[in-house]
């Protein structure tokens, strides 16, 4: 069982228990504690820590917790109805709504209910984060010199520095923003890249919090399909033509949600169609670090083939590491680097030092080569298991592409299938999926899937994912594409 769940079930059944003690009287010792529920002493400490933060007990070192004085009472309800009026009435004159819609995002942000399969994570398991290199970093530069003083708004000159060097080509530390995560500068490049109400240009299908940021900056996302080579050169001039656009999102490596890489021969051509339209192109680098193991060379990235500052490129750290490892790079040439930094500026002011100085230690660590080339290898297996399984056990759903990186897979679902309905059944089956639709900003030519294998704790938990996932299948799909349980 996942650590957060049992401090959830465990913090739920000491305040069910809170009526026995008196107000200020002592609850049991942290030790009796753990022997009665057998959880950790962690467990048992954030549990405590969430009762606290509750107002409803009051933790004192070297004496223990206590039931709070008086518990709170609930405020009585106000009413909010007035701001349904002020926020339609603040966007009556917007182009395109600004409203912000977040749920394609929390599909694999929310943790789903104990004993379920998450194939529907988007961040590693946590038996293949470098928890303890992490750990021992973070200790690290807690102990530099100045680690808790403020950093340059631009970021540390070393983590600049090794952000240039993995993206290579001319790109220079003075070219490179330190920033909060990817989410975070994808936010701060389609801020300084296209006023509200502009068309920007993005894959389809595409990760749905692009998505979420372009509509919530009041952009217009106009879909260019991808293939199995990544987006296709003519159907992106098309789009440049037609809208005026400015602004192209990609992803060229193992792009979300398809895993195509963009082919050879396509990425000269989607810089030129670009330049010639007078526009950027935004590069997601999200999952470099995500390889498998069997991949072979990797193609650069596209921002270390362009001179001219076409491409405003995204790296990241996050994925590789654990979802709180927040550290990702902005890398621009040109004028615009001017306003990408002065948005994070305002916005954020600047990432933790204490963040950054960690970061440095990790990459740095004989620790990091050796965590990636496990993972490298963890990532294949998995996904060798996954795929097959869903062969044994789902051959209905079409599995286009297999990627060499990344952690999952997309599924084509049969005609006629309701995703809605699949995702539901799932659920109920005891495995989290996530549905196609928010990944097209137009409407989808098919129902879909995305199936993450990274997010669970190895091949024999993949095997009973997709073993459940028939199981809902059974009760969804049309029933020409039904088939026989295995026994």
């Amino acid at each position: 069982m996942h650590e957060s769940s049992s401090v959830t079930e465990l913090a739920e059944q000491l305040r069910r228990e809170l009526d026995r003690y008196s107000p200020g009287g002592k609850l049991p010792s942290s030790r009796a504690l753990v022997d009665r529920f057998r959880v950790s002493p962690v467990t048992v400490s954030r549990a405590l820590g969430r009762l606290a933060a509750e107002g409803l007990v009051v933790t004192r070192p070297g004496a223990g917790a206590f039931r709070a004085a008086t518990c709170p009472l609930a405020a009585p309800a106000g009413d909010t109805s007035w701001q349904e009026v002020a926020l339609s009435a603040d966007g009556a004159a917007d182009l395109v709504p600004r409203s912000v819609d977040a749920s394609g995002v929390l599909v694999s942000l929310a943790a789903p209910p104990p004993g379920v399969v998450e194939f529907n994570g988007g961040y590693l398991h946590p038996g293949l984060q470098p928890e303890r290199a992490m750990s021992a970093a973070l200790a690290r530069a807690g102990r530099r010199p100045g680690a808790w003083g403020r950093p340059p708004t631009e970021g540390l000159p070393e983590l600049r520095e090794w952000f240039a060097r993995t993206i290579g080509g001319a790109v220079t530390a003075a070219e490179v923003l330190i920033t909060a995560g990817g989410q975070s500068a994808l936010t701060t490049a389609l801020r300084a890249l296209a006023p509200p109400g502009a068309p920007v240009l993005v894959e389809s299908p595409t990760y749905p919090g692009m998505l979420a940021i372009a509509r919530s900056a009041g952009l217009r996302p106009v879909p260019v399909p991808v293939d199995a080579d990544g987006v296709r050169p003519a159907l992106l001039a098309d789009a440049f033509r037609a809208t005026g656009a400015r602004v192209f999102v990609c992803q060229p490596l193992f792009q979300n949600p398809t895993g195509a890489v963009l082919a050879p021969e396509r990425r000269g051509e989607v810089l030129r169609i670009a330049r010639e339209a007078g526009a950027f192109v935004v590069e997601d680098d999200f999952v470099r670090r995500l390889v498998h193991e069997d991949a072979g060379p990797l193609p650069r990235p596209l921002a270390a083939d362009d001179p001219d500052g076409v491409v405003v490129h995204v790296g990241s750290l996050t994925k590789a590491t654990s979802p709180s490892f927040r550290v990702s790079a902005l890398a621009a040439r040109g004028p615009v680097l001017e306003r990408l930094r002065a948005i994070q500026i305002v916005d954020t002011f600047f990432v933790p030092r204490p963040l950054q100085e960690a970061a440095l230690e990790l990459v740095g660590s004989p620790a990091w080569p050796r965590h990636l080339r496990t993972v490298s290898a963890e990532l294949k297996a998995r996904r060798g298991a996954m795929t097959a399984a869903l062969r044994l056990d789902l051959p209905e759903l079409a599995l286009p592409h297999i990627p060499s990186g990344g952690y999952h897979l997309w599924l084509r679902l049969p005609d006629g299938t309701d995703e809605t309905a699949l995702t539901a059944a799932a659920l109920r089956a005891g495995v989290a999926i996530t549905p196609g639709r928010p990944y097209f900003s137009a409407e989808p030519p098919a129902g879909h899937v995305r199936l993450s294998f990274a997010a669970v704790a190895g091949a024999g938990e993949i095997a009973e994912g997709v073993w459940r996932l028939r199981t809902a299948c059974d009760e969804v799909l049309p029933a020409k594409n039904a088939r026989l349980r295995r026994p």
